[in-house]
């Protein structure tokens, strides 16, 4: 669940014993709780995504693109859902920040990432119709090393937002997949072909549904997750993430 006002004001306490009021980041420039323990100089070191970029994958180009395009990606490989878009891009600080968060329950930083999301997202999402929130599964076992499920997490503060609600007993994984961090694009599609399902018993009548993630880099994961809801019976399926790999 998200974090509320007492259960921040009691983890602030806490974290007060163990942390100093010092950036987590750049460990230079004083940082609260409040703020997420990221300093202004991490924070203005972010690089958001702006246009010009592709169109399906959302992926950021340089340069006087003025008009809608297609990258060259998008065009060879087939994506099934509608489009992708994420905040910023995963590098240096951003990259640290979300490993920390993920791997070492650094929970601290949740708030920052949400707002990133629900910033970007929720403006988009108000202006269309969407039925559900859907967050991209973890495998059992992944899910009890880890403990949480940070795109679980995310999408309750995006849900929480927009008012659209999270649907987090639609999609299941089933198979354990190697990371995806090393592998080539094709190793990627390979590695997720089969590893999502959608849980018995559940069925889909057109509704248009809502993807969400941490990080998308080629798309591979949240694709056979779009294709997986598309066979169900969704009539849609967008994708946002917080970070964008390049």
């Amino acid at each position: 669940m998200p974090l509320t006002g007492p259960v921040i004001r009691w983890l602030n306490a806490a974290l007060s014993f163990v942390y100093p009021e010092t950036c987590q980041l750049c460990g230079n420039s004083r940082a609260t709780l409040d703020e997420s323990y990221i300093c202004d100089v991490c924070r203005n070191d972010i690089h958001y995504i702006t246009p010009p970029f592709c169109e399906r994958c959302g992926l950021s180009f340089e340069g006087a693109i003025t008009t809608i395009f297609e990258c060259s990606n998008c065009r060879d490989h087939k994506l099934h859902f509608s489009y992708a878009r994420a905040v910023v891009v995963f590098r240096d600080g951003m990259l640290d920040l979300i490993h920390k968060y993920k791997y070492n329950r650094a929970l601290w930083f949740e708030p920052f990432l949400a707002g990133l999301l629900v910033n970007a997202a929720k403006p988009h999402l108000s202006s269309d119709e969407w039925q559900y929130i859907v967050p991209v599964p973890l495998y059992p076992a992944k899910l009890r090393e880890r403990e949480f499920n940070q795109a679980e997490r995310l999408a309750n503060h995006l849900s929480a937002a927009t008012q659209i609600p999270i649907h987090n007993r639609l999609l299941r994984r089933v198979l354990p997949t190697r990371t995806q961090t090393l592998l080539t694009r094709e190793e990627r599609i390979a590695n997720v072909r089969k590893a999502f399902a959608i849980r018995p018993g559940v069925s889909l009548n057109g509704e248009r549904l809502v993807l969400i993630d941490d990080v998308l880099t080629t798309g591979a994961t949240t694709s056979a997750c779009a294709r997986v809801l598309l066979a169900a019976g969704a009539s849609a399926v967008c994708v946002w993430t917080v970070a964008r790999g390049i």
